[in-house]
């Protein structure tokens, strides 16, 4: 992501942040002393996910990193807003996982029509061949691909084919809609923070192995919980424990039953993968020191979701 044009000023109450190189952090900033002895001036701020500035690569210029910069530094003036920031990057290749009707595969997709995210499904991967979300996939031209590969069956692909087909299709992110079989450790490792999933609990409660579509529904109005909603998280080795990155909140009404429930949850789950998609496709997420994934508003680049 290029530098932003952001004019900052730090407050003069604020300590100096050490001097740092750490891989970890989610983003640098740099600082020229101000004509005012106390006060630095922010000259730039550079966000990409992932990626760390070093210091040896401006050797003019000092460079400090900023600790809990969320809630010490001073915003005077923001001259560059993200509203058209999708306008100045590629699209970005998208992989849904589904297993059943894929009716967050339909949004997603629907969305990338509308321009609403700025991506594309390059390719559906499922474990059921026949499945509704693999027909509507079909039927839009969208390549299918079957995985895991079933025993005793010539169909289907190996983790390893899987990992090498993604990257042919040169996909950006993968997103889990309703995929039921757990992502092999292959998966994970060639695609790191790159693969989401959405579960229909706010985590980390009603999450885990055995834990999927209306079981959830019914463990949520049996606990007598007030609230439910929908989570996507990054996924790692295990079901449901990644980091989380965005929750939605619906009631729990006193006469629900679990279809109700899972169909209120539903409605926000597709709204939220929308969300999600739009602010991956965009590079609008950024990293807390403490490795906490944020979403960084379109409208509003102050405000974190």
């Amino acid at each position: 992501m290029e530098a932003q044009n952001l004019s900052f000023r730090l407050s003069s109450t604020l300590p100096t942040p050490p001097i740092q190189n750490q891989k970890n952090s989610f983003f640098q900033i740099l600082l020229k002393p101000s004509s005012s002895s106390n006060n630095l001036t922010l000259k730039g701020i550079f966000l990409k996910p992932h990626v760390s500035f070093s210091p040896k690569s401006f050797p003019s210029k000092e460079f400090f990193q900023c600790r809990n910069c969320l809630q010490r530094i001073e915003r005077e003036a923001i001259t560059a807003p993200y509203s058209d920031v999708s306008k100045e990057l590629r699209k970005k290749k998208l992989a849904v996982f589904v297993s059943g009707g894929g009716s967050n595969f339909r949004s997603i997709y629907e969305a990338t029509l509308e321009g609403t995210v700025h991506g594309e499904v390059a390719v559906l991967v499922t474990n059921k061949n026949d499945c509704g979300g693999a027909k509507y996939a079909r039927e839009q031209g969208i390549p299918v691909i079957l995985f895991p590969k079933a025993k005793n069956s010539l169909e289907g692909l190996s983790e390893e084919d899987l990992v090498g087909s993604l990257r042919a299709y040169n996909i950006d992110f993968i997103l889990l809609a309703g995929y039921l079989k757990l992502i092999p450790t292959e998966l994970v490792q060639a695609f790191p923070r790159s693969i989401f999933n959405i579960h229909p609990s706010l985590l980390p409660s009603f999450g885990g192995k055995g834990y999927y579509g209306i079981k959830v529904h019914k463990a949520v109005i049996a606990s007598g919980a007030r609230y439910s909603g929908p989570t996507i998280h990054y996924v790692d080795e295990h079901y449901d424990t990644g980091r989380i990155l965005a929750q939605g909140v619906v009631p729990v009404l006193a006469n629900d039953t679990a279809e109700t429930l899972a169909a209120r949850v539903l409605q926000e789950e597709h709204k939220l993968y929308i969300e999600v998609a739009a602010a991956l496709c965009e590079e609008r997420i950024v990293w807390r020191e403490d490795g906490v994934p944020l979403i960084r508003s379109k409208e509003d680049p102050n405000h974190y979701k």
